[in-house]
């Protein structure tokens, strides 16, 4: 048996592309045509990259969002407006308040500086219906990934795409009546989305890191029966969202937050496991290689995989320089394959080497370090079990 490898999408853009982009960005003048270009020579370069060193399920590296992996969605949809919201947070501050925050001020204080963030996090406020626009960007990803898979022998090729709770984590709403109303209803928007990716013959993998790291905003002074509620509505959402598409297309990635900082508030998985599996995906991205939640893997000692669904634990992280030891890979993956069985076990990366153009995690070199690493702690695993 062969335990395939992937990653959860994000990678390090090349520096002609980030330049662009900051352009794009920044209001700065930018030739459109030569945009298009660099995009496609860019996803053709990292697509090549990533079958070279042996990765078996490949994605665009979200060359194609000119923001984060969440933000970028905000010209996708119609229905919303950017202006300054009370509660929101400051430009450049990257993560919410709460408990970590609380505990480590003066890290955070430092920290935020160094992150290459601009603007709000929280201020996009719904002031109409919403309703999705993003036919042309998304098709232009579309073509871009599968115009490069055609020159490289992967098993299969994927897109990254936000969750409705990834959206909409705070409600700023002037429009619907309801919570439910205006997540429900973002919900159908991203459904286009997803279904225009699946009917190109491509996977669909649905980001979700604030479905776990809202809780560290929210708890204290709420419960966690509050903040279940909170997450249960978003978790039903996607399911909305995730109409008409099979499970076998799709895969759901979980984690609390790329930013690497102490991570103390963090929910613990086994609170929030039995919300996960609700959402009908083919397989789970969640984090195993960070400290502060590798132990969960026992997690599943406990907790029964539904048939027919895979997990993808991380066993390499986006938030170190070290580069883990194929060794060490392999004994991760093991160790889960023993309880979940071997079949069940895709090798992935915790969460995303870039958060998006313009902050990356470790360097390009690193990256690629890491990857190789894991195609060879894959290889490893596949002959011990």
């Amino acid at each position: 048996m062969k335990i395939l490898t992937t990653h959860v999408g994000s990678l390090i853009r090349p520096d002609d592309l980030v330049a662009i982009l900051r352009d794009k960005e920044t209001g700065r003048p930018y030739d459109e045509d030569v945009y298009a270009a660099t995009l496609r020579h860019a996803v053709a370069g990292v697509v090549r990259q990533q079958a070279e060193i042996g990765i078996d399920v490949v994605s665009d590296g979200e060359f194609g969002k000119s923001v984060s992996w969440s933000r970028y969605v905000r010209s996708r949809l119609a229905g919303f407006e950017d202006r300054p919201v009370e509660g929101g947070t400051e430009p450049g501050v990257v993560v919410m308040p709460g408990t970590d925050k609380r505990l480590f001020p003066d890290f955070y204080a430092e920290y935020e500086r160094t992150q290459g963030f601009t603007g709000s996090i929280t201020n996009w406020v719904c002031t109409g219906p919403v309703s999705y626009i993003g036919a042309d960007a998304v098709q232009r990803d579309i073509s871009n990934l599968t115009a490069a898979l055609s020159d490289v022998d992967v098993t299969a090729g994927f897109l990254p795409v936000v969750a409705p709770a990834s959206v909409v984590p705070v409600r700023h709403d002037e429009h619907y009546a309801t919570e439910r109303d205006y997540v429900f209803a973002v919900a159908a928007a991203l459904n286009e989305e997803y279904r225009t990716i699946v009917d190109a013959g491509l996977m669909v993998q649905v980001d979700d890191a604030w479905l776990a790291s809202m809780y560290d905003t929210m708890v204290p002074p709420a419960s966690l029966s509050d903040y279940r509620e909170w997450a249960t509505l978003r978790v039903e959402a996607l399911v909305r969202a995730l109409d008409g598409i099979p499970p076998d297309r799709s895969r759901y990635h979980v984690c609390w937050g790329s930013w690497n900082a102490p991570h103390v508030g963090d929910v613990p998985l086994a609170d929030i496991v039995d919300l996960i599996l609700r959402v009908p995906v083919g397989a789970y991205a969640l984090e195993q290689a960070n400290p502060r939640h590798e132990h969960e893997w026992q997690v599943w000692e406990n907790v029964t995989l539904p048939e027919g669904r895979k997990l993808i634990p991380g066993v390499v992280s986006h938030a170190t320089n070290v580069v883990e030891h194929p060794e060490l890979i392999a004994q991760r993956l093991v160790r889960l394959a023993r309880v979940v069985g071997p079949d069940n076990v895709i090798a992935g990366t915790d969460c995303g080497f870039a958060q998006g153009p313009f902050v990356r995690r470790v360097h390009p070199s690193i990256m690629w370090a890491k990857l190789k690493s894991l195609v060879e702690g894959a290889e490893l695993a596949s002959h011990r079990l």
